[in-house]
This record gives C-alpha cells, sequence and structure tokens, in this order.
C-alpha cells in the first residue's frame, strides 16, 4: 500500500490517541480539512493493511474507585483454548481476555483475563463465578492481583523507537 497525505496526517494526528470527543472522526476531519467519510476510509485502509492493527481505550479504573485488579490466568487445553476464551470474553465483568504461548517448564498458562473490582473480596467472587460456569475448576490457575499501577498510555503510532517498555506503559502485576 502506498501510503498518501492523508495517510501520514492521520498517523501524526493519531499519535496521541483519539480526540477525547463525542465525534472523534470529524474532529480529525476538521483538523485535516477533510470528510469524516475521508478519515473514516483512510484509516480503514490503514487497518486493511495492517498498519494500523487496533482501535482501543484506556480506562483510568483506578481513579474510577476499581482498586482491585486481577489478572487470572489459565493452563487450559490448546485445542480449547480459542473457545473458552470466547466464553470468558463474554462474561460483563472480564475487561481483558488474550492468549499467549505458554514457556516450557517455567510458565504453563495460555489463557489470560482481567477482571477490576472495588476490592478483593468482590473480584474474588467473579473470579469463582467464572471458573464455575466456564469448568475451569480442574484447570491449572493462578490470580495475580496488581500492587503497583504505572503509567498507561495509547499505542503511539510513528513514535521513536528508543521508547522502554516502561514508558510504553503497562499495568505491573505481582502474585498477592
Amino acid at each position: 500500500m502506498e501510503l498518501t497525505t492523508l495517510h501520514h496526517q492521520l498517523i501524526d494526528e493519531l499519535r496521541d490517541g483519539l480526540p477525547i470527543c463525542p465525534k472523534p472522526y470529524q474532529a480529525l476531519a476538521d483538523t485535516l480539512d477533510v470528510s469524516e467519510q475521508n478519515v473514516i476510509d483512510a484509516l480503514n485502509q490503514l487497518v486493511k493493511n495492517g498498519l494500523i492493527n487496533r482501535f482501543g481505550m484506556i480506562l483510568r479504573h483506578r481513579e474510577m474507585g476499581y482498586r482491585a485488579n486481577a489478572m487470572c490466568v489459565f493452563d487450559v487445553p490448546d485445542h480449547l483454548a480459542a473457545q473458552i476464551g470466547q466464553r470468558m470474553a463474554a462474561l460483563p465483568y472480564v475487561t481483558l481476555c488474550y492468549r499467549r504461548k505458554p514457556v516450557a517448564g517455567i510458565w504453563p498458562f495460555n489463557l489470560y483475563c482481567m477482571i477490576h473490582g472495588r476490592d478483593q473480596i468482590t473480584v474474588r467472587a467473579l473470579i469463582r463465578h467464572m471458573v464455575a460456569r466456564l469448568e475451569l475448576n480442574d484447570v491449572p490457575q493462578k490470580v495475580l492481583f496488581s500492587k503497583r499501577c504505572f503509567t498507561q498510555r495509547a499505542g503511539k503510532y510513528g513514535a521513536a523507537a528508543n521508547i522502554t517498555p516502561f514508558q510504553k506503559g503497562a499495568a505491573h502485576h505481582e502474585p498477592a
């Protein structure tokens, strides 16, 4: 795909994320002096060609009173991971769900999900509900509660390559 001037302008505008407003695509269009549909079409082209892989948002959950944050990890049979992951992600209290390759002899877990709550008692009850509902009682698992939160930021498209992982922003999880 050959990038147009609009593509370059959009990538530059998106370095700090979408504008926080009711109509972010229109706001981008106004800034770039094009139509909202031109912005949407150009973004779709960037996504289709893999130059932008996803749009997401970061909720400042701690500022909203959600202080108990648990990363739940499971070692499910590989042939069931996608099915269980889809069911897990559909639960209303699961805020993040993904699959990773285990590290043989070190870390056997291949399915991860995040649950946020106002307190650990509530989060632990939600985890028990999820484990029972998805019949994961006999599956190796761990619950890792966050003890510290580092800066969280959106992906930086076109950002400098010398940024370290902690500067990119990620939650830090330690065993409870």
